[in-house]
């Protein structure tokens, strides 16, 4: 039977709580943070009811996602503010995503719906929903672009989704990716999660958090490597520019990774606290500044969801 709206939102709400749940059973014991501080380096996401991913758009304007309604806020990180931008339909969720800005689109991963969606963020109205997989238990994590399209990862399946995206921003039918190698590891309650493009797309790097490694991916056969010498536990979100890789880790800190000019290897330059860290989930590189989200899986009792302002390095 297909749900009406309201009963759609209720199970999508139970759904991201239970993704919740288990995040704070995964994560380490923590002492809990201080509440953000008031300043120029935290932009509240007013109305929010939870967080996860954030995307970089044009010039300082990021993009954010409610986790459990799938709303989507736009703020500017220069003007320290944010508001309601996308009031989604019922049902959906935002966990990653990535704006498309030569063709005004945002890409979101929509979670244990398995599904994606995409927004026209000129318009602010929704393009498509699209279904990634019917697999039962799937979780559609996170995005990253190439200039042929979108690149999607399931935290329960051995397995990419690419949807193809024309130079004019059509999209084109679903294709599924089926990995070897260690990103194929499905043993944990949660597997890959973040996903990043590297070398102009001919390479794909996916974070791992039950194993807290990192891996290179072919996005043509499938094949995959580990990243030697980079431990990285509880990452989620990961960021590449060049050979810098900055991996957002749910306890309250970003490593920024030296990788080597083969990727197969890396080094630990970094590593980035702030005291308005509440267990920060994605990131979105801006020159030298990065914009982390909060998603505070190990405190629900607090109730303001931002964005935190750090130096990239």
């Amino acid at each position: 039977m297909r749900p009406t709206p309201q009963h759609s939102v209720k199970v999508q709400r139970r759904t991201t709580i239970g993704f919740i749940a288990l995040m704070a059973l995964l994560l380490p014991a923590s002492p809990a943070t201080a509440a953000p501080s008031d300043c120029e380096n935290v932009i509240v996401l007013d109305g929010a009811t939870s967080a996860e991913g954030i995307a970089a758009g044009k010039g300082n304007t990021f993009y954010a996602g409610d986790l459990a309604l799938g709303d989507i806020y736009r703020g500017d990180i220069r003007e320290g503010d944010a508001d309601l931008f996308i009031d989604v339909p019922a049902g959906r969720a935002a966990v990653g995503m990535k704006a498309d800005v030569r063709n005004d689109l945002l890409f979101v991963a929509g979670g244990a719906t398995g599904h994606a969606y995409v927004y026209n963020t000129k318009t602010a109205k929704p393009v498509a929903d699209v279904v990634l997989t019917t697999r039962s238990g799937s979780f559609i994590n996170d995005v990253t672009l190439t200039k042929d399209g979108a690149w999607f990862t399931n935290s329960a399946a051995a397995e990419l989704y690419f949807i193809p995206v024309s130079e004019t921003g059509k999209l084109h039918a679903v294709e599924t990716l089926l990995l070897s190698g260690p990103a194929a590891n499905t043993s944990g309650a949660f597997n890959l999660n973040g996903i990043a493009s590297a070398k102009g797309g001919r390479t794909l790097i996916v974070a791992h958090s039950g194993k807290g490694e990192l891996y290179t991916v072919n996005p043509e056969s499938g094949a995959s490597a580990l990243i030697e010498h980079v431990s990285v536990p509880n990452v989620d979100g990961i960021v590449v520019r060049g050979r810098q890789l900055w991996a957002v880790q749910n306890s309250n800190q970003i490593n920024r990774i030296d990788l080597s000019n083969d990727l197969s290897s890396g080094e630990v330059e970094d590593v980035i606290h702030s005291k308005d860290f509440n267990v920060p989930a994605t990131a979105a590189l801006f020159g030298d500044t990065l914009a982390a989200v909060n998603a505070q899986f190990m405190h629900p009792q607090d109730t303001r969801f931002e964005v935190v302002l750090v130096p990239a390095r």
